[in-house]
């Protein structure tokens, strides 16, 4: 056998193997060392930067002296966010460590002072002065119209001297303080009616309105006996010239959601008083523009003494409650003309007057091709059909309104009102809900709606619709670690991009409501989604102010709507409008870019607000960021001047 010795090939190739694992096992090691030094620097992150980068605390006091009775909503989201800081590494701000974006070189951030007591209750886009230069004819004065550039305000809508947190919802709704909302006209002009009364340093609704004496729960449970409220089958429903909501907060418990509205005009701050109640509402105005509502989007709509001329401009504004109204949804019609041999004489109107107005109803609803359920007592239904395919061929009879052609039924944004009918789509029987059937609540919720099983939603499908819900579920769940968002802190939520209604179906089991709001300038329209959920909204341009009054929202959110808008406006009057109606001590979430949310957040501290910027819930690597905002408690000063 042959002899091995020193020099031999596999010797060397041993000694090669050698040098080469030692080299990985170096190098290994080096790279292991440089991760944990780098960790290191990380989590001690220089604290001498400019303050853009430092980290920020939310727990600056907030309240006013001698506001006790207020927990301060900054505070807790400091405290929020300490507490849970073991559970979720992105609660903590771990933001300088990933992105090196600079704000402003100079540093310097531009304040907003206050505005004048005046425009404490500011709604620009339904001012009263305003309006007196535009058309009476049709209420048009009353619809929106908004300031020009040169017009806007760049202050801070100042709350009243002595405003109050208010009330949590249940007690909100029986309950309002009257420093927040400082009008006795509504309690004197309708004492009779039971709407609104004061009792000390607080407003109580006992739920009365001019058709419901014995209170809305009465009236409601009366309607409940000709149709059925309480199957799941009616979900959402519009009242027009609502009031102070009453008939909207009383649906609550029957798990109905109403999307109640009213003009700014003699009644003052009614949508003011819903809101600060905690029932959904806002300004709006039957005059000659579309609501800013999808088509098939209501169940049920209702009209209690509302004083809308129904029979007029050719019926144009029972169309339009046509349009809005889903297929098989109903129409509730109390006050006058209904019941007129009873009441003609209080109404002082003659009989032949409203026997006149009550035909001429009956005319257009049966030319629309409603049929009547029932009228008793004070209440008149009608039911829209479930399809058209009947109403076609009644047009041989009924030469009008004759069906609309070529028109995006959706289109509501500034859009004048028709006076054809919206087509339904088409069917294979006449048996067949047009647009598709739906769920009952609460499975409607999370069904599949038949805008998306149909393919009407470019790019959305069933399983990009149950990921978006499980992307939510996760997404509130994160939010829940840094806001007290299951105390009962917040109410009134609005989403001002929401998509297809993730965030408002992930809260379906809090003690909120969720105005879902689908900016115009999106690149889909997906309200309609939204109600086939059985959830509420409306269109927007964020371009412009909100028909809404201030302080009326407890939590804001803000998806992308910045990038959306970053090119079309000024981006501090969004911020301005969000402050303005937004309630001291709540709270702004945004999801963006980082370099908007830096943005955002170094004009936010020009307006008394105290943010954090937060990673992602999926972690630092991911390009959207979080910012949470929270506006402090301030108020206007009582001796300021008021101009007239």
């Amino acid at each position: 056998m042959a002899r091995e010795y020193i020099g031999s090939p596999k010797h060397h190739q041993l000694e090669s193997k050698r040098k080469r694992l030692t080299w990985i096992l170096g190098v290994s090691g080096l790279c292991v060392l440089s991760y944990i030094l780098g960790a290191w620097q990380n989590n001690n992150a220089p604290t001498n930067r400019s303050e853009v980068y430092t980290r920020v605390g939310c727990d600056i006091g907030s309240s006013s002296p001698g506001d006790n009775s207020q927990s301060s909503q900054v505070s807790s989201l400091s405290s929020s966010s300490s507490s849970s800081s073991s559970s979720s590494s992105s609660t903590a701000l771990d933001f300088e460590s990933h992105h090196q974006v600079e704000i402003s070189k100079s540093g310097r951030v531009q304040n907003f002072p206050a505005c004048d007591m005046h425009y404490s209750e500011s709604t620009p886009c339904q001012d009263p002065v305003r309006a007196r230069k535009f058309d009476r004819n049709m209420l048009k004065y009353r619809e929106r119209h908004c300031p020009t550039k040169e017009e806007l305000l760049l202050c801070l809508i100042p709350p009243p001297p002595k405003y109050k947190t208010p009330f949590k919802w249940p007690q909100s709704r029986d309950y309002a303080w009257y420093d927040n909302i400082p009008h006795r006209e509504l309690s004197i002009e309708k004492a009779v009616q039971n709407w609104i009364q004061v009792e000390g340093d607080r407003f109580r609704f006992p739920g009365g309105g001019t058709m419901f004496p014995r209170g809305a729960d009465a009236y409601i449970d009366d309607i409940n006996q000709l149709i059925s409220l309480t199957s799941g089958k009616i979900r959402t429903a519009i009242d027009t010239g609502c009031g102070v909501a009453s008939w909207g907060a009383y649906l609550l418990k029957r798990d109905i959601l109403a999307m109640s509205f009213a003009p700014r005009d003699t009644h003052e701050a009614q949508v003011q008083f819903a809101l600060e109640r905690g029932v959904p509402a806002m300004i709006g105005i039957m005059a000659s523009k579309r609501l800013p509502y999808p088509a098939r989007a209501f169940d049920m709509a209702h009209c209690s003494r509302c004083l809308i001329p129904w029979n007029k401009y050719d019926g144009m504004y029972l169309i339009e409650v046509d349009r809005v109204l889903r297929p098989g949804g109903y129409w509730i019609l109390s006050g006058p003309p209904i019941r007129w041999k009873k009441y003609w004489r209080g109404w002082e109107r003659t009989q032949e007057d409203l026997k006149h107005e009550q035909d001429s109803i009956e005319d257009v609803a049966k030319r629309l091709c409603w049929k009547k359920v029932i009228e008793k007592d004070d209440l008149a239904i009608w039911q829209k059909p479930n399809n058209h395919v009947e109403c076609v061929k009644s047009r041989m009879i009924y030469k009008t309104p004759h069906i609309c052609k070529s028109d995006n039924p959706d289109t509501a944004w500034y859009r004048d009102m028709e006076t054809c009918i919206t087509p339904l789509p088409e069917v294979s029987s006449s048996d067949e809900v047009a647009g598709g059937d739906l769920e009952k609540w609460p499975e409607r919720a999370f069904a599949v709606p038949p805008r998306i099983s149909s393919g009407s939603i470019p790019g959305i499908n069933a399983e990009k619709f149950e990921e978006d819900n499980e992307l939510w579920k996760d997404r509130v769940s994160h939010y829940k670690r840094i806001i007290p968002l299951h105390q009962g802190r917040y109410r009134n939520v609005m989403d001002m991009n929401a998509n297809i209604g993730g965030l408002a179906a992930a809260m379906v089991n809090y003690p909120v409501w969720v105005m879902n709001v689908v900016p115009v300038n999106s690149n889909q329209d997906t309200l309609g989604v939204i109600y086939e959920r059985g959830f509420i909204g409306t269109y927007q341009d964020w371009c412009e102010a909100f028909s809404t009054y201030p302080r009326t929202y407890d939590l804001i959110h803000a998806t992308g709507v910045f990038s959306i808008y970053q090119d079309r406006c000024d981006i501090n009057h969004i911020l301005l409008e969000m402050d303005r109606i937004l309630r001291p001590e709540g709270t702004v979430i945004f999801r963006d870019t980082v370099e908007l949310l830096v943005k955002i957040k170094s004009i936010t501290e020009g307006m008394r607000w105290k943010s954090q910027i937060m990673d992602h819930e999926s972690g630092p690597f991911n390009p959207e960021k979080i910012l949470v905002s929270v506006k402090t408690y301030w108020t206007g000063e009582a001796n300021t001047e008021k101009k007239q």
